[in-house]
């Protein structure tokens, strides 16, 4: 799954947030915001943050994988498909295609907040789309797998990116615990 492993892929990075994963965000994201989730798959970061106490508003994707989510592709979004969302709230493909044109697409409509690995901000690839980037909360290694012994052997974050605001500085947000 990450680039130290010989794992295989899941098909189109389908894995599952888990809970663990959602709980560093809480205390960025304002109580009850209302968002919208374009990389939805089975819905689990919904549940996760619904039952952290904020709404989703809209939910999608390429290939959804529950009855209560539409399809739709992330790069491809509107202002209207958010549904009245203050924010998106998203653990988009890690495909670097992909990823750089849901940020594009994303941060020009609401701020966004992505969950993805922690050294793309240390790339050259990174460079653009830190010129809009206002906020990394650390999250650490992930278990993507339920059942799985082991975590990720990448360090994530989540980025928030925001187009629609002028940035001062990116704020890097350590690990609480």
């Amino acid at each position: 799954m990450g680039k130290r492993s010989n794992f295989e892929r899941m098909e189109r990075d389908f894995y599952p947030t888990p809970l663990a994963a959602v709980t560093p965000l809480v205390s960025y994201l304002p109580m009850g915001a209302r968002y919208c989730e374009p990389c939805a798959g089975a819905g689990d970061l919904i549940r996760s943050l619904k039952f952290l106490g904020y709404e989703c508003t809209s939910a999608f994707d390429i290939e959804p994988m529950a009855d209560d989510i539409w399809q739709h592709d992330a790069t491809q979004i509107t202002l209207a498909d958010l549904q009245g969302a203050d924010y998106i709230v998203t653990n988009p493909p890690w495909d670097r295609l992909v990823l750089h044109q849901i940020i594009e697409r994303c941060a020009i409509l609401k701020p966004t907040w992505l969950l993805f690995d922690a050294d793309w901000a240390h790339t050259r690839q990174s460079s653009f789309y830190m010129e809009y980037c206002h906020a990394v909360v650390s999250v650490g290694r992930v278990k993507w797998i339920e059942d799985s012994p082991s975590v990720g052997k990448d360090n994530c974050a989540w980025y928030l990116f925001d187009n629609t605001r002028p940035r001062l500085s990116t704020v890097f947000y350590g690990r609480s615990a």
